[in-house]
């Protein structure tokens, strides 16, 4: 970046004078379509005051609205995985227990947030992308906006840098309805994730921790298992061992593996309700490997149906 130098009339000393005395130019998002799905806390540094930039802090457990008035990064502005990220979900039959917000309504409440088709947004959370930052990267996807990116390793990793925390919400200046048309990324629904289970060109990922798919535990519905011929892929084998997502090349190795010779657009994503799939869906968006649709629903509307098949360890 540098500063842009008008022509001016006067002597060349009173233009270096002019430039020395100047404000610093305020530092500006990189317009690059091309960009990761993920940014660094170095690459974050500097946009933390950048115009047309919007920090969404999107933790959503451990009593998160209470740990965000506690300290956020500067700028940020909370967002509710329950209220602002899934639609009411009476009895998790259809839909599980965090169906995709309605399209109009989601379109809305980017406005209220001033987000529009020129905001640049960045995402973190205190789980390493998975709750709820990598729902709120797929859910602007789906909007048809790309200028999104989650914090690499989360709030930790910019605490760990030095980045300040602040307690003062910023004042926001609200937009239009963002001009959205749909949900514009794959999704898959029950009956489309049964027809593929069993079909060897395509590929269903449960992307929940080996536990949880075994059947062994259960935390949070009212059966435990997974879908038959469905192959687990736990979302936290995207994350290195300092928690930060592994590189393009080693997410495209582990997905290949995975995939086959299948195209990504022949696989679907799950977990428990359609939220930790979203950090799959971002992982294989940094391989290289768009594509794969997401089961909204996943195994907390599966379970529940009593008319679907239930499967219990490694297979």
């Amino acid at each position: 970046m540098g500063v842009r130098v008008m022509r001016h009339s006067g002597p060349i000393r009173a233009v270096r004078a002019a430039l020395l005395t100047a404000p610093p130019a305020r530092r500006r998002y990189p317009r690059d379509v091309t960009r990761s799905p993920i940014l660094t806390v170095d690459e974050l540094r500097p946009l933390l005051s950048a115009p047309q930039v919007r920090i969404l802090d999107a933790r959503s457990v451990n009593d998160a609205p209470a740990a965000y008035a506690a300290g956020h990064l500067p700028g940020a502005i909370h967002v509710n995985l329950e209220r602002d990220l899934a639609a009411p979900a009476p009895g998790f039959v259809r839909g599980g227990r965090h169906p995709l917000p309605d399209p109009d309504r989601f379109a809305a409440q980017l406005g209220r947030w001033g987000i529009t088709p020129a905001t640049d947004v960045i995402v973190y959370d205190d789980q390493a992308g998975a709750n709820a930052a990598a729902r709120v990267w797929w859910l602007l996807r789906a909007s048809g906006h790309d200028r999104v990116q989650v914090l690499d390793g989360g709030l930790a990793a910019a605490r760990a840098a030095g980045l300040p925390l602040v307690t003062a919400v910023p004042a926001i200046d609200p937009a239009p309805p963002y001009p959205m048309r749909g949900w514009q990324m794959p999704t898959a629904d029950i009956d489309a994730v049964d027809a593929a289970r069993n079909d060897p060109a395509r590929v269903v990922l449960d992307v929940r921790a080996v536990p949880r798919f075994r059947g062994d535990t259960e935390p949070f519905d009212p059966v435990a298992g997974h879908i038959p011929g469905a192959h687990n892929a736990p979302y936290a084998d995207n994350l290195d061992a300092a928690g930060r997502f592994k590189t393009p090349e080693e997410l495209r190795a582990l997905y290949r593996r995975l995939l086959g010779d299948r195209a990504p657009e022949r696989a679907i994503v799950h977990c428990g309700s359609g939220v930790t799939a979203c950090h799959t869906l971002l992982a294989l968006e940094r391989a290289g490997l768009p594509g794969a649709a997401l089961y909204v629903g996943s195994w907390s509307e599966w379970c529940r149906d009593p008319g679907r098949p239930v499967g219990r360890g490694d297979a």
